[in-house]
């Protein structure tokens, strides 16, 4: 299961927007542009998307941006995907118009990897925009400690961080 980078990247166009709410001025495209190093135009369509959808608002002109229309506790990370992604055809036989598999009418790959599927999908409806940008809570604090550990014999290199983004050690 692999997502596209429409999805990574409208995930990080929120993450922003979540990250920064407080602040006084809105978040700009060429901000989160040349904070993740994306090309702005491919953004340009994502946030046209992410407003047509009533996540984001955004204003035009100077000191325009956006910001997100609704508390980051109620977008739903598996919702997000649903409307981002194209394709959940995980094989062929997923798809009944193209299906040429001869193994169809007695396989049970299909029905393992359809639960597989759901239970994915499952995790991430139990996921919120702002759960992503607590880094207290116990998950949170566990999976920084596993990113933060250097992999035996690997050099460390140093990476600006986003602003706005809270800072988790050794993330790279």
């Amino acid at each position: 299961m692999r997502l596209t980078q429409w999805t990574d990247y409208t995930l990080r166009v929120l993450m922003y927007c979540a990250a920064t709410e407080g602040r006084a001025q809105p978040v700009t495209i060429t901000e989160v542009a040349e904070g993740y190093g994306i090309s702005r135009s491919h953004l340009m369509k994502i946030v046209q998307q992410l407003s047509a959808q009533g996540l984001l608002e955004t204003t035009r002109g100077r000191g325009g941006g956006m910001r997100l229309m609704v508390p980051a506790s109620s977008i739903h990370i598996g919702a997000v995907v649903r409307a981002t992604e194209t394709d959940f055809n995980l094989v062929e036989c997923f798809d009944p118009a193209s299906n040429q598999c001869r193994l169809s009418s007695h396989c049970r790959l299909k029905g393992v990897l359809g639960q597989a599927m759901q239970a994915y999908l499952a995790v991430l409806d139990g996921v919120t925009l702002a759960d992503l940008l607590a880094p207290t809570s116990p998950q949170g604090v566990a999976l920084q400690a596993t990113v933060a550990a250097p992999r035996p014999g690997s050099a460390r290199r140093k990476t600006a961080l986003v602003p706005g983004l809270p800072d988790v050690p050794g993330f790279e």
